[in-house]
């Protein structure tokens, strides 16, 4: 299996490493130190090697850093996770509501005489210690690169991650690495600049064609490379990893080792673009003046999928699909009572593996039923895990690599007879998927121009959900991929071939949840009679074709538009699927489908 469902992290395993902690920042005369959820490459997901943050506090969510102080540490957290952090971390450390509370205003509250702050600085990102002093002006409180503090008190700290990187077949990248170096450095000569630092390990994978496995659930291998204006490449990768390659790298590049890659950064000589965002500090030090954040650029073509990657994400996505309705399927004829989170999550991971073009999961599946759902980023272990209830709502959030594709999707379904507040807010939910799901809007509009739309349906019941609307996804790359996001924060803009998720949901804390998510693919809009002929407009398509549970939905409260909406998805889903999945699912198939 590629999922396992074991306790990685204990809340009373805190205390005594928080005390260990401790001790290191006295003997260095330091007041604090930090501890993101990040590595070098500032990626979502980390290596076991770079676990900091959980092995600290307890804490295993996807996003977060905790500050600590002699006195105090707070676990900052965004929205996602106010629930999980409650039952993770111990009562010595504090949790902090991030982004409303800012550490640097934290950190002047907590050290209102001042102090030194230590951080690893190759874990944070060069524009975020940029914000933090200034944050931090006048108030007495400096910054200061040290060593990292945890590394020294982890004695028994996993090796860093040296897994084999594979060739990505032309057939899925639709397009040779050569063609995107070069297209990219000719970017580069425009702007005047004399090569680009890339740091993002899934750029890397997506400009040379490659995947790797140094992250479970992500084709990625850790390194970091510099584009140089003439289209040559110096990638810093450990050389073991790269001996199945063959001759499938471009001629234009060459290996170097990673120790190396800091100081060939500073022999550099000219302007030299980054991303400031994910650049680590030191990094951005070594540079200096050089330095002009211009972003990543191979973020923007990366999320502008082209032909060959959108329709082998499509694919994907049908076969996928097949095997979440034979989950389905095989999940209604369990009596209520009698199965448990794991296994259901187990049976789907099952039959995903039935297709050859799986390589692995794209994220530990959610698989949460009752309270459990009402955590967002519900991770099921064998201590956590639950009965599947009469009554119960289950949130089945899951997705696979496949080598032609990505895929993420989320239902949330009855186990038994439901109460009637709980299917009220699944169909406002739907109703939002529904209605973000039909949109056209003018070319131009970024995610936070649009993100409304998915929760008008809450709003007017005085509802809502704090995550995101959507995020972008990659083609065999990472499920969470920027830049574009359906966001309230997002402002870049909707292009075509961009991969995004719908996925409005609802959470009651201690009760249940709600999410349903389809992944979607922007293209233009088709002309309608009322048209204006000079303004270009944006559509999605759907990718995602699994059925959505109808004994959740309060049809009365469907409008006319959102019921045909509904009706249509369902037809083409059954048409899509049937001939995929078994007799048996079959016959399940038509009877989720029927018409409302």
């Amino acid at each position: 299996m590629y999922q396992n469902y074991q306790v990685t992290a204990r809340p009373e395993q805190g205390p005594p490493r928080l005390a260990a902690l401790r001790a290191e920042l006295a003997q260095r005369n330091l007041d604090g130190f930090l501890v993101p959820r990040a590595d070098a490459h500032q990626g979502e997901y980390v290596a076991p090697h770079d676990e900091r943050l959980s092995w600290l506090t307890g804490f295993t969510g996807s996003a977060g850093f905790c500050a600590v102080l002699q006195d105090s540490a707070g676990v900052f957290i965004d929205g996602r996770y106010r629930t999980q952090v409650k039952r993770q971390v111990a009562a010595e450390f504090t949790p902090v509501p991030w982004p409303e509370i800012q550490l640097g205003v934290w950190l002047k509250d907590q050290l209102p005489k001042g102090g030194t702050i230590g951080f690893d600085p190759w874990l944070h990102a060069t524009a975020q210690i940029s914000a933090l002093k200034t944050e931090l002006d006048g108030s007495g409180i400096t910054l200061q690169p040290c060593d990292n503090l945890v590394d020294r008190i982890w004695s028994d700290q996993p090796a860093p991650p040296l897994q084999p990187v594979r060739a990505h077949a032309l057939e899925y990248a639709g397009l040779p690495a050569k063609d995107k170096c070069q297209s990219l450095a000719d970017e580069l000569q425009r702007a005047g600049h004399s090569a680009a630092l890339i740091t993002l390990p899934d750029s890397i994978m997506w400009l040379l064609n490659i995947r790797g496995s140094d992250i479970a659930r992500n084709p990625v291998a850790h390194g970091f490379a510099i584009l140089h204006a003439d289209a040559r490449v110096q990638l810093f990768m450990a050389a073991e990893k790269l001996r199945q390659l063959g001759d499938h790298l471009p001629e234009s590049l060459r290996i170097e080792p990673p120790e190396d890659f800091l100081a060939t950064v500073a022999s550099l000589n000219g302007s030299v673009a980054v991303d400031s965002a994910s650049l680590p500090h030191i990094v951005a030090e070594a540079l200096g003046e050089r330095l002009v954040a211009a972003g990543d650029p191979c973020a923007l073509p990366k999320a502008r999928k082209n032909s060959a990657e959108v329709a082998g994400s499509a694919a994907a996505h049908l076969r996928d699909g097949a095997a979440v309705v034979e989950l389905l399927c095989w999940l209604d004829a369990q009596p209520a009572g009698t199965i448990t989170e794991i296994d259901v999550a187990k049976h789907l991971e099952q039959l995903r593996r039935r297709d050859p073009a799986l390589r692995d999961i794209s994220f530990e599946t959610i698989s949460g039923t009752g309270e459990n759902g009402a955590v967002m980023h519900y991770r099921v272990t064998e201590e956590s895990n639950s009965l599947l209830e009469e009554g119960h709502l289950l949130v089945l959030d899951s997705g696979g690599q496949y080598l032609d594709g990505t895929t993420d999707i989320t239902r949330t379904i009855a186990v038994g007879a439901v109460g009637r507040e709980e299917r009220e807010a699944f169909t406002r939910v739907l109703q939002g998927m529904i209605a973000m799901s039909r949109l056209r809007w003018p070319k131009g509009l970024a995610g936070r121009d649009i993100e409304a739309v998915g929760r008008m349906p809450l709003w007017l019941a005085g509802q809502d959900f704090n995550h995101g609307l959507g995020h972008g996804v990659g083609a065999y790359l990472s499920v969470h991929e920027g830049p574009q996001r359906l966001s309230r924060v997002s402002t870049v803009a909707l292009e075509p071939g961009m991969i995004l998720s719908n996925e409005p949901g609802y959470y009651r804390e201690g009760a249940f949840g709600i999410r349903i998510e389809n992944l979607l693919v922007v293209e233009p809009a088709p002309q309608l009679d009322s048209s204006d002929p000079e303004r270009e407009m944006l559509c999605w398509r759907g990718l995602t074709y699994v059925p959505i549970d109808r004994r959740l939905i309060v049809a009365d409260m469907l409008t006319e538009a959102e019921r045909d909406w509904l009706n249509t998805y369902h037809a083409e889903t059954a048409e899509k699927l049937r001939s995929n999945v078994s007799a048996v699912a079959q016959i399940w198939l038509d009877d989720a489908t029927r018409p409302i």
